[in-house]
């Protein structure tokens, strides 16, 4: 039997086979998750993050219409609900517990590069943390998660062009913002 694509499971959602939702969820879960621990470091909270997803992909399922990458559809969602969390928990966060970037450094197994590395993927972190959330945003969907910027586009309301243009704009200002912490 032939595995249904996402649009075709989130169809049959839509339909009322709720059933196939759990299929979407085994496929995307751990995606999900990912982009949540990202932005809060704490995985409790990000599987607590991921199930608000699917449930709220279940209330507005009538608001899918397939003409889109289901993704895009599903990461604006993820969005929504990391934006809602958020709010509601802003006394809570503080800028380490903001994105990160450290598990996409460079992993050499020798000590003196371990402590480098450490120290690099903090310095890292604490230049993402200065960015605003949407800087953070783009960079964790197109460099984090490998989402094309067709959909990073759909996710962040914007063109695939504007998302290139913010993504570049991230990455620049990451850099100069990291240089002046090594300083």
């Amino acid at each position: 039997m032939e595995a249904l694509t996402d649009n075709a499971l989130m169809k049959k959602v839509k339909a009322g086979d709720l059933d196939k939702m759990g299929l979407l969820y085994e496929r995307h879960k751990k995606r999900l998750f990912g982009f949540f621990y990202n932005t809060n470091h704490n995985a409790s909270i990000s599987e607590d993050l991921v199930q608000n997803v699917f449930i709220r992909m279940i209330k507005y399922k009538h608001t899918y219409t397939g003409e889109g990458s289901f993704l895009a559809w599903m990461f604006t969602t993820a969005r929504n609900v990391n934006y809602d969390h958020f709010n509601a928990n802003k006394s809570a966060y503080n800028e380490r517990e903001l994105s990160t970037v450290a598990h996409k450094m460079t992993t050499d197994s020798t000590a003196d590069n371990a402590m480098d590395r450490d120290e690099n993927q903090q310095l890292l972190r604490s230049a993402l943390n200065k960015l605003d959330s949407d800087k953070r945003e783009v960079l964790v969907l197109s460099k984090l998660k490998g989402i094309k910027f067709s959909e990073v586009g759909q996710i962040m309301g914007c063109s695939e062009g504007a998302a290139k243009v913010k993504a570049h704009r991230a990455l620049k200002e990451l850099r100069t913002v990291y240089l002046q912490m090594q300083q």
